[in-house]
């Protein structure tokens, strides 16, 4: 056989294992377009520190089980119809490609499984994958700034609901919302202090890659919250229960509720292609 022959053979061979290994789900993969931002947001010089990064690289978990914790921080319920599953010996619904990004898969089940134990208590329908950072933020005198940011490909159909948010470590009295889709292609960024702030963006296409962002800082007794979806300021909001307080970075795909019900019957994704999580010390 002709050198030529063998290199061609050789070369379609790779090609055809790599797009195997790659493959998620014609479903939710846009790959005929990389709208939105690709690159990584940069610390400023100086006093801003990196508190971690996490680009979700190769196929070991090691480094993952050293940065992230499975489930919800209270357990594998909110308020969805999906229960939360993964541990460091069970990736079903949350696993890395070894491509460089991670997969939260939320899978339709077809028995009775009864209800979340949170309210508004639905039927669960779906198994999902939750993860939150053991790494908590905390807006002080000492580290009045930060900026969290993803690169994210979300399911917005109907009876899906991917989130990226902050929420306080104890009493439910501060979250901030970097990204949700309920069902639509409308982003909600949110800010709860015991009542809502609210700003909704139409995203063409948030199946494709799009960067979101917040950047926050502390001013007095209160904090100031901007969003950011691709680079672009999206609004500014004030947080008042957020100085000195624990809080939980998420990253979860839950189903139905608030997005609609009935949802989806076969498996949805969503991808996470990084996330970086900045600081800043008071001068």
């Amino acid at each position: 056989m002709k050198k030529t022959a063998k290199l061609l053979i050789i070369i379609t061979t790779i090609f055809l294992f790599s797009c195997e290994q790659e493959k998620v789900t014609p479903m939710l993969l846009d790959t005929t377009s990389e709208e939105g931002s690709i690159a990584k947001s940069t610390i400023h010089p100086g006093v801003w520190q990196n508190v971690f990064t996490d680009e979700f690289n190769g196929t070991s978990y090691t480094t993952f089980n050293t940065t992230w914790n499975y489930l919800y921080p209270w357990g594998s319920d909110h308020n969805g119809s999906a229960r939360m599953y993964g541990n460091k010996d069970d990736h079903n619904h949350i696993y890395k490609t070894g491509r460089g990004y991670l997969v939260i898969k939320a899978s339709r089940i077809n028995w009775n499984e009864g209800n979340s134990s949170h309210d508004p208590w639905l039927p669960i329908r779906y198994h999902s994958g939750t993860i939150h950072a053991k790494q908590k933020i905390q807006i002080n005198d000492t580290y009045p700034e930060w900026s969290l940011e993803a690169r994210i490909k979300a399911p917005s159909s109907y009876g899906t609901w991917p989130a990226f948010w902050i929420t306080h470590d104890g009493p439910w009295n501060a979250e901030s919302d970097i990204m949700e889709y309920k069902g639509s292609r409308v982003c909600w960024q949110n800010t709860w202090d015991l009542g809502w702030e609210e700003t909704l963006t139409t995203v063409s296409n948030p199946a494709r890659w799009h960067t979101y962002k917040v950047w926050i800082t502390k001013e007095g007794d209160h904090v100031d919250i901007h969003y950011y979806i691709d680079g672009v300021w999206k609004a500014q909001h004030r947080g008042n229960n957020f100085v000195n307080k624990n809080m939980n970075i998420i990253l979860n795909l839950q189903m139905e509720g608030a997005s609609g019900n009935y949802g989806p019957n076969g498996n949805t994704y969503m991808l996470i292609d990084w996330v970086i999580v900045d600081r800043k010390k008071r001068e």
